[in-house]
């Protein structure tokens, strides 16, 4: 018996431990609706040089509507081409176990904003992508192996790895874990 209750001590307090905490930008419920935003989470980094970049996701849901919002943020001292999203934006996120998710670009056309200082240029751009119901349980149950972006015109891979310290704040992030630590957030 009390070899079973040491077990049941350990599960408990490693399951308790293991525990994501959501962690909100904005969770507002009033009488217009509610809104529920999560933090931006780092999902890559690419620092070579001068030459900076960085994906950034959050989970939003709009009255009962969730949402992927995702930001991408380039740093150069020389000029930053833009990238553009548009209607036919999609982003592609592939799992571990080899399923492919696509998530739909809400109507928008944005090539995001460049803004000068004296030492570097700096362009970001911001878009929503829906979930398609039949996919979204698939993301709860599998690490992310690669996004891949469908801008106007271009696509673009990112390598999603298991663990990652951020150049930009120094925190240590799981970006292969993302929808599986966080979708419970905004459900």
């Amino acid at each position: 018996m009390r070899n079973l209750t040491i077990l049941f001590l350990i599960l408990f307090t490693s399951n308790s431990f293991s525990q994501i905490e959501c962690e909100f930008d904005s969770d507002i419920n009033d009488t217009s609706g509610t809104y529920k935003n999560t933090k931006d989470y780092v999902m890559h980094e690419r620092y070579f040089g001068n030459n900076k970049a960085t994906l950034f996701f959050s989970l939003v849901n709009a009255d009962g509507l969730i949402s992927l919002n995702v930001q991408y943020i380039q740093k150069n001292s020389d000029f930053i081409s833009a990238k553009c999203l548009d209607k036919n934006s999609k982003v592609y996120v592939q799992l571990a176990n080899g399923k492919v998710i696509t998530l739909l670009g809400i109507e928008q056309e944005n090539c995001g904003n460049l803004i000068r200082n004296e030492n570097e240029n700096i362009r970001f751009i911001s878009g929503y992508f829906l979930f398609m119901k039949d996919s979204y349980e698939e993301l709860k149950k599998s690490p992310i192996e690669i996004i891949r972006v469908k801008f106007a015109g271009e696509m673009q891979d990112f390598i999603i790895k298991s663990e990652l310290i951020s150049e930009l704040d120094g925190k240590t992030y799981k970006p292969e874990n993302y929808f599986i630590n966080y979708l419970k957030c905004v459900e």
